[in-house]
């Protein structure tokens, strides 16, 4: 299961960061994104509703979306997650609980990590990719050969400051995938689904 989860993430290519107020507002922005092809959803727990959204989303949509939870900082929300329907977990920092919580439950874990020594502990514990975060905001797609040299083969999620205008400068580099927030969450159901799949055909069209 946990390779399954992680090679519909890598061919998707894009995953909405959702933070939202409303279960309805979550349904909305979720319909939108599968709308134009993208199923990978994180939940952010900045939210105090997410275990109930992470769980409508689930009993509405199913298999046909990928929902995980998002801004993880301690394996006791990361275990609620789960048990809400979260299928990955990803966070802003690495924390060695939540890889050993993540690797019983085998399920993926995405720490964010802004050194190389980060980096490289996580992976020892199991992390398949990596979110590259707050860095992404300030570096830009060039971090990604930073990042790679020592590691060629490091999957990397680029999260913060991923554009139209810049999305296919992340792919050429060789992101494993990229997580869009506004682009993919405000909006109306429309909007959300042409952002979508202008995202999308920009995946395609530069891998």
């Amino acid at each position: 299961m946990r390779q399954d989860i992680i090679n519909r993430i890598e061919d998707t290519g894009i995953m909405a960061i959702v933070r939202v107020d409303t279960i309805d507002r979550g349904l909305k922005i979720a319909e939108g994104c599968l709308n134009g092809g993208v199923d990978v959803l994180e939940i952010s727990y900045t939210n105090n509703n997410a275990g109930e959204v992470i769980k409508a989303l689930k009993k509405k949509f199913g298999s046909p979306l990928l929902i995980g939870a998002g801004t993880v900082l301690d394996s006791e929300t990361a275990r609620l997650a789960i048990l809400n329907g979260a299928e990955f977990i990803i966070a802003p920092t690495f924390n060695k609980n939540i890889a050993e919580l993540a690797n019983i439950y085998q399920i993926p874990y995405e720490p964010g990590c802004s050194t190389y020594t980060e980096i490289v502990e996580a992976l020892k514990y199991g992390a398949y990719f990596i979110k590259a975060f707050p860095i992404s905001n300030f570096y830009g797609s060039k971090l990604v050969d930073i990042f790679t040299t020592p590691v060629p083969t490091l999957p990397i999620l680029a999260s913060g400051g991923i554009t139209l205008d810049n999305l296919s400068e992340w792919i050429k580099a060789g992101v494993m995938t990229v997580g869009a927030g506004g682009l993919l969450t405000k909006g109306s159901k429309e909007e959300i689904t042409a952002n979508a799949k202008e995202m999308r055909e920009i995946v395609v069209a530069n891998r």
